[in-house]
C-alpha cells in the first residue's frame, strides 16, 4: 500500500541515542466499545497501532532481553475482553499505560480506531503519545 504525501513514515529508531523501535501494525479485535446505545451489547471492530520507543541493550539473541511484540499483541487483547469501554481515547490510555510499565519503554505512541462507526469513513479515532515519567 503506498503511503499518501501528506504523511511521513515514524523515524523512531535511533543509532546514536541507542533507541529501538518496537511496533505492532493493524492489529485488528473485536472490542465492546461506545457510548451510544446502539453500540452496546455488542461488538464492534477496532484496529490499534502500536510504536514503542525503546532504550536499547545488548540482547544476546534472548527474548528475554527486548520488548516483546507478542506480549504487546497479548495485553492489548487482555485489555479489549475486560469489558465494555466508552471511549477509544480510554483504550489508548489503557495500552500506553501497559506498555510503559516495561521500564525499557521510554514513549508508546498508540492508535485505535473504529471500523464501523461513521458509515462514509474508512476508519475514525484517536492517537495518543505517553512519556515515562522520568522521577
Amino acid at each position: 500500500m503506498n503511503q499518501p504525501d501528506n504523511v511521513a513514515p515514524l523515524k523512531i529508531a535511533n543509532a546514536e541515542r541507542a533507541i529501538r523501535h518496537v511496533f505492532v501494525r493493524d492489529l485488528l479485535l473485536d472490542a465492546h466499545i461506545g457510548v451510544y446505545k446502539h453500540e452496546k451489547g455488542g461488538t464492534q471492530p477496532i484496529r490499534v497501532n502500536v510504536d514503542l520507543t525503546v532504550a536499547e541493550a545488548v540482547h544476546g539473541d534472548s527474548l528475554d532481553n527486548v520488548v516483546c511484540y507478542k506480549s504487546v499483541v497479548d495485553r492489548i487483547k487482555e485489555i479489549v475482553a475486560e469489558g465494555h469501554l466508552n471511549l477509544v481515547e480510554t483504550l489508548a490510555e489503557r495500552i500506553a499505560g501497559s506498555c510503559l510499565e516495561d521500564e525499557r519503554v521510554r514513549v508508546a505512541r498508540v492508535r485505535v480506531e473504529k471500523l464501523a462507526a461513521i458509515a462514509e469513513a474508512v476508519s475514525v479515532g484517536v492517537e495518543i503519545e505517553r512519556v515515562r515519567n522520568r522521577s
